[in-house]
């Protein structure tokens, strides 16, 4: 065997193992056409594993995640009522997602914002703004800003009690993802919108300044400046416009969901989690749990997130655009789930199904290669 791979599959809470099963698949599939073999590991992780183990990310988790090649991940945390019964230092952001990009120091967030021509009728957007369809790439910075600054509740001198958040980064976090940023810039259309905030914060005058620092090594790449309120409007109104698009975490966390309210739902965006040493892949979206058990979660970006890490991760580029040719052509074919489609045209089928039908034309394509 030319290449082996171990891979920690962490399942995650509501709908997250029904389409993780689905995304598992896709290793079966590559492995029986190509000279490679994956070994899954699936481990405790989120809301669940507290109720199992006491803790949203386990320590047997970690060291199997330490040992591993990639970290494919399924959406966690349940519904407000349920997560109430978990302490809050332990529900599954604060527990387990934020402690998994710390530790691997996943810094670059690429969420890709795709559709084709034939699945723009998923978009909310009329029809003149997405026929061409979409093709962007979302940069967001993982593990700096808001998100990961000092915190402090308590109570003033006046008896107010009051909230406090840090929004700190150093000038390394910030170089680091905007060179990812630049790499990826010249590889595509060499555009670059920087999305930022520079006329109120000054994290974000620092942030112009680095990047004016790291665009001299990459003359070629225009730099396109947006603050981040215009650019949500401009997402709407104009999506096309964007290639490639860098921002900090806050920022990056709300604009991509926006992001996936254009495509038509959070369910058409995977993700890659991008660190020195290790990567871990994701839906964008969470764990739906008012609709886990039904079978009727679209597993596209759970199996996008495979076919990210493919080709981030392990270097197989043929069979990572396979995957995605193969999902494509189940929505060309005219099928979807009930949680995705709005087009009464649109046969509709279970998890299940839409992912036999992936699995069948992956198989095909691969066979063909």
């Amino acid at each position: 065997m030319s290449n082996a791979y171990r891979i920690a599959v962490l399942p995650g809470d509501a709908i997250g193992p029904e389409i993780m099963v689905q995304a598992m698949r896709v290793f079966d599939v590559v492995q029986r056409h190509r000279d490679v073999a994956f070994d899954l590991i699936e481990c405790p992780f989120g809301a669940n594993a507290y109720f199992s183990h006491g803790k949203a990310f386990p320590d047997e988790t970690k060291a199997i995640c330490d040992d591993v090649d990639a970290i494919l991940k399924g959406p966690v945390g349940l519904s407000h009522e349920e997560s109430q019964k978990i302490p809050v230092e332990e529900q599954a952001e604060r527990g387990a997602i934020l402690p998994l990009r710390a530790r691997y120091n996943t810094f670059a967030n690429f969420r890709p914002i795709f559709l084709s021509p034939d699945m723009a009728h998923f978009s909310p957007l009329k029809t003149e703004i997405v026929k061409d369809g979409l093709d962007i790439l979302l940069i967001r910075e993982l593990v700096g800003g808001l998100y990961f600054g000092e915190k402090q509740r308590g109570t003033n001198d006046k008896g107010l009690r009051y909230v406090k958040e840090v929004l700190e980064y150093d000038e390394t976090q910030i170089r680091q993802v905007l060179e990812v940023a630049f790499e990826q810039a010249m590889q595509r259309k060499k555009r670059l919108h920087n999305i930022h905030k520079s006329n109120v914060l000054m994290s974000s005058v620092f942030w112009n300044e680095v990047l004016d620092e790291v665009h001299a090594d990459y003359p070629e790449v225009e730099v396109i400046h947006l603050l981040v309120d215009a650019a949500a409007t401009a997402m709407c109104l104009n999506p096309a416009q964007f290639d490639v698009m860098v921002m900090e975490n806050m920022f990056g966390d709300i604009l991509s969901d926006q992001a996936g309210g254009i495509l038509g739902s959070l369910g058409l965006m995977p993700s890659a989690c991008i660190g020195p040493d290790k990567a871990y892949y994701e839906p964008s979206h969470g764990s739906a749990p008012d609709i886990a058990g039904q079978n009727i979660a679209n597993p596209y970006s759970m199996i996008g997130s495979v076919a990210m890490m493919l080709e981030m991760s392990f270097g197989m580029n043929d069979e990572a655009q396979a995957v995605w040719r193969a999902m494509q052509s189940v929505f060309e074919d005219g099928f979807s789930t009930p949680d995705l489609s709005n087009d009464d045209n649109a046969q509709l089928v279970s998890t299940d199904v839409f992912g036999d039908k992936v699995m069948a034309k992956l198989d095909e394509l691969l066979a063909d290669s």
